[in-house]
């Protein structure tokens, strides 16, 4: 069906990893994003990784590692410190590794990373965004708003077994997809406004 498409083609970004200024990590806790930033950095599409996140609003808590938790077993307060863990673990340089550990949506995912490359005095022409597939859309369009002279190149992880190809084949998937695309439009309702 052409929605369906639609849809998919909204929602799922994907582009070819490209050298970079910086990788972003918005804050989750599943380590496959970690561990395919990991990768790019390992490879050398960019010297600088920033992981952000304390934890969810909705939770008020960091509930621990939601996959692989047989491999990244710390004792992890916020997002950022278990991102840092799956990093240096898959040979990320601690040095490399900028730390933003406020943030508790993806909102202040972007607000707060832009916070710390600016205290570092960094100017982002080109970054690479590691998210979720489902989420690639929603954490491209906040980065964007706080880094709008910046070339973002979105390298995204299929976690919760939801990907482009399927996910309008179950109903986790088509419950996280849509949700997705409801967040694309209330939570940007009232930025849109402020562009008139």
């Amino acid at each position: 069906m052409k929605i369906i498409n639609d849809i998919t083609n909204f929602i799922f970004l994907e582009d070819k990893p490209q050298k970079a200024d910086i990788i972003f990590i918005p804050g989750c806790a599943y380590a496959e994003l970690a561990e395919h930033a990991a990768r790019l950095w390992c490879s050398g599409y960019s010297k600088i990784i920033l992981p952000s996140g304390k934890y969810s609003v909705k939770r008020g808590y960091f509930p621990g590692p939601l996959s692989k938790s047989d491999k990244y077993t710390g004792q992890y307060k916020t997002e950022w410190e278990f991102l840092k863990d799956v990093l240096v673990q898959n040979g990320v340089d601690e040095t490399a590794i900028l730390k933003e550990d406020e943030s508790e949506n993806t909102y202040e995912n972007a607000v707060n990373s832009k916070k710390v490359t600016d205290s570092h005095n960094l100017t982002i022409k080109k970054a690479i965004i590691c998210c979720k597939a489902f989420h690639a859309r929603r954490a491209l369009m906040y980065y964007q708003l706080y880094y709008p002279e910046t070339d973002f190149i979105i390298c995204p992880t299929e976690t919760q077994g939801v990907n482009k190809e399927g996910w309008f084949k179950s109903d986790a998937g088509i419950d996280t997809v849509m949700g997705e695309l409801t967040r694309c439009g209330w939570q940007f309702k009232d930025i849109f406004k402020t562009l008139i």
